[in-house]
Formats: structure tokens, C-alpha cells, sequence
């Protein structure tokens, strides 16, 4: 495995040992206040990362797309300025950040969808 696939995957799983570090932090700390970074890390970057990372390696025609290359690129800004938005928002401090993630992460499942549905029409 190897270029997008390889990338998806190996960034998913950094995404999770994050997630679970911040979920022993807050498990040793009886403070559960950033539960919903915690589970949007795990959800977003684990999971929704993970898949598109299968997908690409799953359909190596869809990989070389120059689409599938943005999508995993609005997909990582949405992880990295949503989850780090979530747990400012939840403190209070600013939503900016969650807002911004939140759009890059709809836009990167919308490429995601094109991709998928422009890679079956080649098949």
C-alpha cells in the first residue's frame, strides 16, 4: 500500500491514538468537557479517514484521480481545524475554528462522493 491510501490510513491512525489520548486525559481527570472533540476526532479523523484511505486503495483508479488528491486535502484541514474547534467552542474561547471545520469537512465528503460516483462510471 502505498501514496493516497497509504496517507489516509496512516494519518487515520495518528488521528486515533490522539483520540485516545485525549480520552484517557479525560477519563484520569473525571473532566469529560471535550467528550465531543474526543468522539468528533474518532469519527472524522479515525473513521470517515480510514474509509476514504480503504476506498483508495479498494479502487486504485479513483487514487490517481486529481479530485481524490483535494478531497483527502479538504478532508485533512477539516479534521485538523474541527476537532481543535470543537474543544474551542466548548470552552468558550471561540467557534470559529468548529465553523470553519465543519464546512471544509462537508466539502471533502462531497468531493468524496464525486469520486466515488465518477470512479464507477470508468469501471
Amino acid at each position: 500500500m502505498r501514496g493516497l491510501s497509504f496517507f489516509c490510513l496512516a494519518t487515520a491512525v495518528a488521528y486515533a491514538l490522539v483520540a485516545m489520548a485525549l480520552g484517557i486525559f479525560m477519563a484520569a481527570s473525571h473532566d469529560h468537557m471535550l467528550a465531543p472533540a474526543h468522539a468528533h476526532l474518532n469519527l472524522v479523523g479515525w473513521v470517515s479517514v480510514a474509509l476514504y484511505g480503504l476506498f483508495y486503495h479498494a479502487v486504485p483508479a479513483a487514487s490517481g484521480m486529481r479530485l481524490a488528491k483535494v478531497q483527502v486535502g479538504f478532508a485533512t484541514a477539516g479534521v485538523v481545524t474541527l476537532c481543535p474547534g470543537i474543544a474551542l467552542a466548548v470552552l468558550g474561547i471561540s467557534e470559529g475554528l468548529a465553523v470553519l471545520g465543519s464546512f471544509l469537512t462537508i466539502i471533502a465528503m462531497a468531493l468524496f462522493a464525486t469520486v466515488v460516483f465518477r470512479s464507477r462510471a470508468r469501471a
